[in-house]
């Protein structure tokens, strides 16, 4: 019975708009699509708070009917009261007690978080590459996951703390109206001192509430990236460095936690020093008022109730306001990251991008990281239908930022470049990385079987298809005889985090079974035999070589003989093309291209300039 009302929100219903930067507009962007459900728990509420406020008052009804009535004639006197308020009790407030705890714990909180944590993550997916290099994917992740949960919070602890002080504060200043005028000072005198007291503190403890989920996020951040480079902090040694890290992170977080902590004490004191004083003061005036006969025992007991029932309910009412705007603090905080603008979109009229022959112009292209030093200045090449260039320069010298251009990972500065004609900046990103294949020296896997590493290349292969790709890849020797933790075998083998549990060389495999299943029109070959053995690369180079056929392949190397049978050769220095023809022509002219040569045939490839390769 309870799965049925577990369907009834879909949290992976899309909403094409993205999160708003602004708080109201960001609740209210989440909050919207499931407002039935939101006024069902407030009505729940309400008369879960109604019925409670009831039973107190008909407490000091029955011990007065009681002190009053006698036992002969009390049933026939009060036998309907009596029924009416065991309906109450039995049936009414169970019943909007049971239909508050499905709302709260079958169909709102649970379905509202996993939904504003798909649309954030469908949101931050959509974020240009340079957004993911510029933070840490852990404190990314954190901020997904908390800004869900607390959003959810926040909307329960607002419906908790309005019903409690609209129905019980308001229905203890009627009741206590009702027996004396004086009864009603002690209480206003709390609530001002309450409400000075939350005054105070809440907007605080939100501000402290944010700094410390920064931190948080921060730790989370520092410790991923710590245990996703674990080899690196491994091999130089670095564990007690990384502690230092660690610890520095943690002290962090622990110190801006105890910042919040200190206001969180500080009030529980306050309140709890005013509760006291108001039941010593409702207690001292109600048994005065008795005493000269102008209260009743039962009007005493009921005053006595629900000022124990108030001081009981103002901790939860100030725990529940600080924990809202703590709530509201690590919303803040997470809006900041992931309602941010989408830095690279699609145009509104972007087309989808039609490779008809292949040809890639780079008209005039200039560029350089974050207004930075230019790492691109005024290339100008195309690329004919079928050819295969290779890309060639020392380190720095703009070759893949090139090709990531080509991408569109990042906008130009100036210029442009074009595919069959097409601008790739009024064509749809995801049509445009379509028709590419990629092959990249840092090869990075996910964290799943081999066959969904390899169908990335393809959603839609078949495992025969696969098992081809594999094997022109040389990748089905070792994929056999994988067996990972859990006993999966083959293609069925998870490869760890990044593909860790894997060599460069078969991550590399992998990688490049993924591009032969693609088969895209354009091909880019990003030093992608750079980490495989000479066996096996002579081995793929013949599939390679079988791949081009018919395709536009850019291809990058430092190893310079994998790339010297291109039909033409770029070369490349300080973001500038200053050479350009086959292996031969470039060797005859004695450039920048036949010094690197010379030096890499020789043993070694190095990074100095060409005077003073010349000059040796």
């Amino acid at each position: 019975m309870l799965r049925f009302f577990e369907h009834l929100i879909d949290p992976f219903a899309v909403d094409a708009q993205s999160p708003p930067g602004r708080l109201i507009a960001f609740y209210r962007f989440f909050l919207q699509p499931v407002w039935p459900y939101i006024v069902a728990l407030l009505a729940a509420g309400l008369a879960v708070s109604l019925a409670e406020v009831a039973i107190y008052a008909y407490i000091g009804r029955l011990v007065d009917m009681m002190s009053k009535g006698t036992a002969a004639n009390f049933l026939t006197e009060y036998g309907w009261q009596l029924a009416g308020m065991a309906l109450v009790v039995v049936v009414l407030r169970p019943l909007a007690t049971i239909t508050q705890i499905v709302l709260s714990n079958q169909i709102l909180p649970p379905a509202l978080t996993a939904r504003i944590r798909w649309l954030n993550h469908l949101h931050v997916l959509g974020q240009s590459y340079a957004f993911f290099q510029n933070d840490f994917s852990g404190r990314i992740v954190t901020k997904i996951v908390q800004t869900g949960s607390s959003v959810t919070q926040s909307l329960t602890q607002v419906i908790d703390f309005m019903w409690v002080i609209v129905v019980f504060v308001a229905s203890a200043f009627v009741i206590f109206l009702s027996v004396d005028v004086w009864m009603v000072v002690p209480l206003a005198l709390w609530i001002a001192a309450f409400a000075s007291v939350a005054f105070y503190f809440v907007p605080r403890v939100r501000r402290r509430a944010a700094a410390a989920s920064e931190a948080r996020s921060l730790l989370t951040g520092k410790l991923a990236d710590i245990y996703g480079n674990i080899q690196t902090v491994k091999l130089f040694a670095r564990d007690g460095r990384e502690e230092e890290t660690a610890r520095s992170a943690i002290a962090e977080q622990t110190g801006r936690q105890l910042d919040q902590n200190r206001l969180l004490t500080t009030l529980a004191a306050l309140l709890h020093t005013s509760n006291a004083l108001l039941i010593g003061a409702t207690g001292a005036l109600a048994l005065h008022l008795w005493l000269v006969g102008r209260m009743s025992p039962g009007e005493t007991a009921v005053a006595l109730g629900l000022v124990m029932r108030l001081t009981v309910m103002s901790g939860r009412v100030m725990m529940t306001l600080t924990g809202l705007f703590d709530n509201v603090g690590t919303v803040e905080d997470g809006m900041r990251t992931i309602a941010r603008p989408h830095g690279l979109v699609d145009r509104e009229d972007a087309s989808e991008l039609v490779v008809t022959q292949g040809e890639i112009a780079f008209d005039h292209v200039r560029f350089s990281y974050d207004g930075g030093k230019t790492v691109l200045r005024d290339v100008d090449l195309v690329v004919k239908p079928g050819e295969r260039i290779g890309l060639v320069g020392r380190s720095g010298a703009g070759k893949t930022t090139l090709v990531s251009l080509m991408l569109r990972l990042y906008d130009l500065e100036s210029g442009a470049i074009r595919i069959d004609g097409q601008d790739v900046s009024t064509v749809t990103q995801a049509s445009l990385r379509a028709a590419i294949g990629v092959v990249t020296q840092d090869t990075a896997l996910l964290n799943r079987s081999i066959r969904d590493n390899i169908r990335f290349g393809r959603p839609d292969a078949d495992d025969t298809e696969i098992e081809t790709a594999m094997r022109r890849a040389a990748a089905d020797g070792f994929i056999a005889g994988l067996v990972d933790p859990r006993g999966r075998k083959g293609l069925d083998a998870h490869v760890g985090e990044r593909g860790v549990k894997l060599s460069g060389g078969q991550r590399q495999r992998i990688a490049i079974a993924r591009v032969l299943l693609k088969d895209a029109p354009i091909l880019v070959l990003d030093e992608a035999t750079s980490a495989l053995d000479s066996e096996i690369e002579a081995v793929i180079q013949e599939q390679l070589t079988s791949l081009m056929d018919g395709k536009t392949v850019i291809a990058i190397a430092h190893r310079l003989s994998t790339i010297a049978a291109m039909d033409r050769l770029v070369v490349m220095d300080e973001g500038r093309i200053i050479e350009m023809g086959t292996h031969a022509e470039l060797l005859e002219r004695q450039g920048l291209y036949a010094q690197l040569w010379a030096r890499q045939s020789g043993g070694f490839l190095g990074d100095r300039a060409p005077h003073e390769i010349a000059a040796e």
